[in-house]
C-alpha cells in the first residue's frame, strides 16, 4: 500500500466513523420536535421494512410536533403501526391524510439520560477512529517491511494518521458537545 493510499484509507473510515455518530445523534430528542427523531424508523410496507423517510414527507411546522404526509396514502396505517411499536413513547394521531405527533418538552432527568447516551455514542465513535489509527499504523508498519515506503515515509504516515485521529476526534467532540446544548436548552 502508498503512502497516499493509507492514508486516503484512513481518513475515508475516519470520516465514515463520525458520519455514523452524526446519523445517531439526529435519532436523539430534543425538546423540540425534529424529522430526524422518525425518518430513520423502518416501517413494514408492500411486505418489506422500508425507512420512514421514503414512504412518506417529514417535517416539523412547528416545536411541539411532527407531521408525517404519506406519499402513498394506503401506507399510513402501516406508518402508524411502526411509530406505536417503536420505543420513541409517541402517540400518533391519523386524520386519514397525515399523522401528527406532539412531541411533549422533556423533564430534567430525561434530559440528563439523552447527555448520557450522547456521551456514550461520541465515545463509540472516538473509539472506532482510534481502531482505524491502529489500523492505519499497521499498514505503514508493514508497507515500510515489504520495503514499499522507507522508514522516514512510514514515520510520516503515522504523524499524519495521528492528526488525523485528533481531527476526527475533534469532530466528534463538537458534534456531540452541540447536540448536547440542544437537548439542554430543547
Amino acid at each position: 500500500m502508498s503512502e497516499d493510499e493509507i492514508l486516503l484509507t484512513v481518513e475515508e473510515k475516519m470520516e465514515k466513523a463520525v458520519a455514523v455518530l452524526k446519523e445517531s445523534l439526529a435519532g436523539i430528542r430534543t425538546g423540540r420536535a425534529n424529522p430526524g427523531l422518525v425518518d430513520t424508523l423502518r416501517v413494514e410496507a408492500y411486505g418489506t421494512p422500508v425507512p420512514l423517510k421514503q414512504l412518506a414527507a417529514v417535517a416539523a411546522p412547528e416545536p411541539q410536533q411532527i407531521v408525517i404526509r404519506p406519499y402513498d396514502p394506503s401506507t399510513l396505517k402501516d406508518i402508524e403501526k411502526a411509530i406505536q411499536a417503536s420505543d420513541l413513547g409517541f402517540n400518533p394521531q391519523n386524520d386519514g391524510r397525515v399523522i401528527r405527533i406532539n412531541v411533549p418538552p422533556l423533564s430534567t432527568e430525561v434530559r440528563r439520560k439523552m447527555v448520557a447516551r450522547i456521551k456514550e455514542l461520541c465515545e463509540e465513535a472516538k473509539i472506532a477512529v482510534r481502531n482505524i489509527r491502529r489500523e492505519g499504523n499497521k499498514w505503514a508498519d508493514q508497507a515500510e517491511k515489504d520495503k514499499e515506503i522507507t522508514e522516514d515515509d512510514r514515520d510520516h504516515i503515522k504523524e499524519r494518521i495521528q492528526e488525523l485521529t485528533k481531527e476526527y476526534e475533534e469532530k466528534a467532540n463538537e458534534l456531540a458537545a452541540k447536540r448536547e446544548k440542544d437537548v439542554m436548552e430543547g
